[in-house]
């Protein structure tokens, strides 16, 4: 290890034990840095540990929950967790059975290829840890603490792990670790773990030996459905369910043809006058409503690209005023499954947009 890696971490470990930087610093560069201090340790020492070192005191109910899923969550995670077509499900795949032992069954089930959050996560501090410092995504450490603490009971709730009345806090977490349905799933045998004090002494596998054996089959295709089968029972697009992760595809034209006609259209699309400084204008207000979050100007995120939209919106004779009324009020199913909230901006701000996007979405 150089020296210089050597100091940095030693300055990070004094400084995470609140012993300061002076000793790590480097004398052959007088009058450079300072001591960490602790109000900026605090600030960064957010993680909390399996044993729940490290969790703020605070509390929140599973129907809290529920308020803050459907407000900052449901949008990208679906209304029940199911994740529409976006984000891997959160919930689903465990039972009851699960939750006593601690396994969970579905994992080593080969005909269910579903593999949710909490058939995997062991420890509920990964989930309050995680939603404490990366949700919501378009506005990351946004949640307090108390908030924090309800929606991770209503996942839990969802789960089957706790009672509709339940209080999540950092005195009751551990009545929940009890009950997580894979909290027996976890093994330390692995060998990555500094020094001889767990898993299997410090010796990783880096061998890497194939068994070759009890392999699954390569995967044949014993059908597929012909185009002139495709719509027989209507567009199973439209027959979707609106939770669940199995979604409907759109059998009312070839498959494949989607995208061929989504790319006609955007290169069809016109193209709006250059130099007129329309364009930053909204990329701004893009940025400032969380639209970008969502939607890429020339690809899909969560929700379409933008230069979709106005592609396939560009023949209606009222398409700006179509486009607003749109943004305003939201909706569901014109693109897909997953929702799209309303949007509460300023009047002149909402018209900028609708502009941007009938005349082409340019960049």
């Amino acid at each position: 290890m150089s020296s210089s890696l050597e100091r940095l971490l030693w300055t990070v470990v004094l400084a995470g034990a609140g012993m300061g930087t002076a000793a790590a610093q480097s004398t052959a560069y007088p009058g450079i840095g300072r001591d960490t201090t602790s109000k900026e340790v605090a600030a960064w020492n957010i993680d909390v540990r399996p044993d729940f070192q490290g969790l703020p005191k605070g509390s929140g109910s599973v129907s809290q929950g529920q308020d803050v899923w459907e407000s900052h969550c449901a949008s990208c995670h679906g209304v029940f967790g199911e994740s529409n077509e976006v984000f891997s499900p959160l919930i689903g795949g465990v039972t009851a059975e699960d939750v006593k032992t601690g396994h969970v069954a579905r994992l080593n089930d080969r005909s269910f290829p579903g593999r949710t959050t909490f058939m995997k996560v062991a420890t509920v501090s990964t989930i309050w840890d995680y939603v404490n410092r990366a949700m919501p995504w378009n506005a990351p450490k946004s949640l307090n603490t108390d908030e924090v603490y309800s929606v991770v009971a209503y996942l839990l709730n969802m789960s089957g792990i706790v009672p509709d009345d339940f209080v999540l806090s950092d005195t009751t977490i551990a009545q929940a670790q009890a009950r997580m349905p894979n909290r027996n799933g976890m093994t330390t045998d692995h060998g990555l773990w500094p020094g001889k004090g767990m898993g299997n002494g410090g010796k990783p596998d880096v061998k890497a030996v194939a068994c070759m054996k009890d392999c699954l089959a390569e995967p044949k295709v014993a059908s597929f459905l012909p185009d002139h089968a495709r719509n027989n029972n209507g567009n199973l697009a439209q027959q979707q369910r609106l939770v669940g992760p199995q979604r409907g595809v759109d059998t009312s034209r070839p498959a494949g043809s989607d995208v061929v006609a989504a790319a006609t259209a955007a290169a069809a699309a016109p193209q709006p006058a250059a130099g007129d400084g329309q364009s930053a204008q909204v990329q701004a207000l893009l940025q400032k409503y969380a639209c970008a979050a969502c939607h890429g100007v020339d690809r899909k995120i969560v929700g379409p690209a933008f230069k979709d939209v106005a592609a396939k919106y560009r023949d209606r004779a009222d398409v700006q005023t179509y486009l607003a009324g749109k943004i305003r009020s939201g909706g569901q199913g014109l693109w897909g499954s997953i929702p799209m909230p309303p949007q509460t901006l300023p009047d002149a701000d909402l018209q900028l947009i609708a502009k941007w996007l009938a005349a082409g979405a340019s960049k």
